[in-house]
């Protein structure tokens, strides 16, 4: 599972398909519909939050918007509310690494977009994040993240 803090505009369309997905399995992990997951990394960050379920459907509204802008056909009853509340504060440190990740992935699954982003030195981040300094955070996993 992978919750990415950069903005969706960036992902290829297997990468926004499945972003989709997870968001939505997340919410039901959130919301104590499923067993799995309960204790996954990616979601450190909405756990922490006073309304994680709402967050989430922040989070999945902008996806949506993407694949909505795209053409694509993702089913928009399984959006939640989403409203009110605050940007969730990452740092520049997990952007970028998620966007070292990002371009490693489509380097392999999509070279020509690849060699697109290459050139994007401040890539933008998902609307629900706002950006301040700092390290990649202490719940990302792999040695690469340190």
């Amino acid at each position: 599972m992978r919750l990415w803090t950069l903005h969706p505009r960036y992902l290829d369309p297997a990468g926004l398909v499945a972003l989709w997905r997870e968001a939505l399995l997340a919410r039901a992990v959130l919301q104590g519909r499923t067993r799995g997951y309960r204790h996954h990394p990616q979601l450190a960050r909405f756990q922490a939050r006073p309304n994680p379920a709402r967050d989430l459907d922040r989070y999945l509204a902008a996806v949506f918007a993407e694949a909505e802008r795209r053409g694509y056909a993702f089913d928009r009853r399984k959006l939640g509310r989403a409203r009110g509340g605050r940007r969730i504060t990452e740092t520049s440190g997990q952007l970028a690494f998620e966007w070292a990740h990002l371009l490693a992935k489509l380097r392999r699954r999509r070279p020509r977009l690849h060699r697109e982003l290459a050139g994007v030195e401040h890539p933008l981040a998902h609307p629900l994040f706002r950006i301040v300094p700092g390290p990649v955070r202490e719940w990302e996993r792999g040695d690469a993240a340190r």
